[in-house]
């Protein structure tokens, strides 16, 4: 009996492992970072971006129903060294999170970068156009750069993991539907 599960479940694995990398592949492609500046304040390095294509309809259609959509930034800033291997200087990780709410019939943009803000928004494009937006989070305080030294600034968004029903991860641990998640996106340059 446990030999014919075994046969049964084989081709379903593998059904699932090829169609998760599929979509991993495909939706890898398409969600990229754009528009990243680094600049200063008086007191701070800050970062400014867009995430693009960060959203898909199943992502859309399950806020709609009460799951919220979250994205996660990771950010770190690295002083490179000639002779020896890069220095860290700041490790930063902040959320975005949007929720519906059926009952008034907006949206709820909740972020974390500078402090906790809460926004809301009537229409779902100016929701996600504030959800795809980097907008000034500070890194690292400009009294701990050194002049004329090189640094490396490297951004990841990890905006949705799926995992597989009914705990058939236990027999597939190898695979999940898909994650969606940028590429690390690495900037050089010199303070």
């Amino acid at each position: 009996m446990q030999r014919k599960l075994f046969f049964l479940l084989l081709p379903l694995s593998l059904f699932i492992f090829l169609h998760t990398a599929h979509a991993e592949d495909k939706q890898n492609k398409d969600v990229h970072f754009s528009d990243l500046i680094i600049t200063t304040s008086k007191t701070h390095l800050l970062l400014f971006g867009l995430v693009n294509n960060g959203t898909t309809e199943e992502m859309l259609l399950g806020l709609h129903n009460g799951i919220p959509i979250q994205f996660t930034f990771l950010v770190e800033l690295n002083k490179k060294e000639k002779h020896w291997s890069d220095l860290q200087l700041a490790s930063l990780q902040f959320q975005h999170r949007l929720t519906y709410d059926t009952l008034q019939e907006n949206y709820r943009l909740e972020t974390n970068e500078k402090s906790q803000k809460t926004e809301i928004f009537p229409q779902l494009n100016n929701a996600l156009k504030a959800m795809n937006e980097i907008n000034g989070i500070q890194v690292l305080e400009l009294s701990k750069l050194i002049p004329d030294s090189s640094y490396q600034l490297r951004i990841k968004a990890e905006l949705y993991k799926k995992t597989l029903p009914l705990k058939l991860n236990y027999i597939v641990p190898f695979a999940s539907w898909w994650d969606l998640e940028t590429d690390w996106h690495t900037i050089e340059f010199t303070y």
